[in-house]
Formats: C-alpha cells, sequence, structure tokens
C-alpha cells in the first residue's frame, strides 16, 4: 500500500475512534465501491457534489472519470478532513460543513450539479437530517440528476416514507463483496411523476424540493 494511503487510512480510522456515529466506518471505501458509486459519472455529467468525500476514496475516481477539479464540490464535516482535501485538491472547492446545511451556500456560480455522490452514514442519522441533505442535494441539481448513496444494509438506507414524502424514487444499481464491510449502491432520482406526493409525512418542517 502507497505511503499515503496508509497515512489516509490510520486517520480515518482515528477519526472513527473519536467520533463513530459520524465517521461510521473503521477504514475508507474501497477502490471496488468507489468505481461502483461513480460508474455512472463521466465529464459529461457536469459539476459533482460530493458528500462526506472523508481521505477522498470517490474524489479519486471522480476525477479519473473525466470530472474536473473545479467541477467538484466537496461538502466535508470533519475538518481534519477538510484540511486535508483542500491540500489534494486545490482546484476543488471544499467547504467544511454539514451537508445538512448544502441548500444555503451556492455551488458553481448557480450552475446545477448532474449529480450527488454521498459518503454519509445516513441509516445513524435522524429522519429530519435525512430530508434537509436530500432536499439540499436535489435542489442543487439538474431535473435529471441523480443522488448516488451507498449502505452497509440490506435496504435502500432512505425508508420508503422519506423517498414518498420528497418524491424520490431509488433503484439498486449494484453491489460489492470487495468492500470493507460489503456494501451495496442506490440511485436516487425524481419520480417519474415529477411531484411530491401529499402524505401525513407533510407535518415534516422540512423543505420541499
Amino acid at each position: 500500500m502507497k505511503p499515503q494511503r496508509v497515512a489516509e487510512a490510520l486517520g480515518f480510522f482515528y477519526a472513527w475512534l473519536r467520533n463513530p456515529l459520524r465517521v461510521a466506518a473503521v477504514a475508507p471505501s474501497g477502490r471496488a465501491l468507489a468505481n461502483l458509486i461513480t460508474s455512472e459519472i463521466s465529464s459529461d455529467t457536469g459539476p459533482v457534489i460530493e458528500l462526506g468525500p472523508g481521505t477522498g476514496a470517490f474524489t479519486r475516481v471522480l476525477i479519473a472519470r473525466g470530472v474536473r477539479q473545479e467541477d467538484l464540490a466537496l461538502i466535508e464535516f470533519g475538518s481534519e478532513f477538510a484540511t486535508a482535501l483542500r491540500y489534494r485538491y486545490p482546484r476543488a472547492r471544499t467547504l467544511w460543513m454539514d451537508a445538512a446545511r448544502l441548500r444555503t451556500v451556492d455551488l458553481f456560480d448557480g450552475q446545477p450539479a448532474g449529480a450527488v455522490v454521498s459518503g454519509l452514514p445516513l441509516l445513524s442519522m435522524p429522519p429530519r437530517k435525512v430530508v434537509a441533505i436530500l432536499t439540499g442535494g436535489f435542489r442543487k441539481m439538474r431535473s435529471d440528476g441523480a443522488f448516488y448513496q451507498f449502505t452497509y444494509g440490506p435496504r435502500c438506507p432512505v425508508p420508503r416514507v422519506l423517498l414518498d414524502h420528497l418524491g424520490l424514487e431509488a433503484e439498486r444499481i449494484g453491489s460489492t463483496l470487495a468492500n470493507l464491510p460489503p456494501a451495496a449502491v442506490y440511485r436516487l432520482r425524481r419520480s417519474a411523476a415529477g411531484t411530491r406526493p401529499e402524505s401525513a409525512c407533510d407535518s415534516s418542517p422540512s423543505a420541499h424540493i
């Protein structure tokens, strides 16, 4: 393993020790998962927002697939990770902030993104926060944009009630046993109807997409 990758792994592990709920894994995502979650993204996708990039496992592959650093917005809550990302990807826009506040910032001079790639541990977050993250992500994307989310669980990490509330559809695009632990990737998009269904969830204080 390259010295940089060893340093990243150690830094990730120490970050997990300090806050296991926020980091939610003991090691950075592997190459197989990075290849899977970025498999539908290319230079033609346009700007890409990455949520919770950590050590940059997905970032490296996004760039290898032709996404320019200038077309990357890296949203990272961990100050130690954000500092390292700014150093490694100086032309990308790295923001040290909570992804739940995504809708409050201007990215790419108002140009909508083509995709969001999320490494966030949605399963460990309260529903209100998950809704805020998804709302912010889809408000920053084109109407045909896709939100890519991985999970270590056996099903989509966004419950059906939240998907219906936000007018979204989820599709599993693949899984990999070569990651530690094994993971699956889901693609979230706006539903074909294009409107958010009215339901009992309307009492939620979150903003609508």
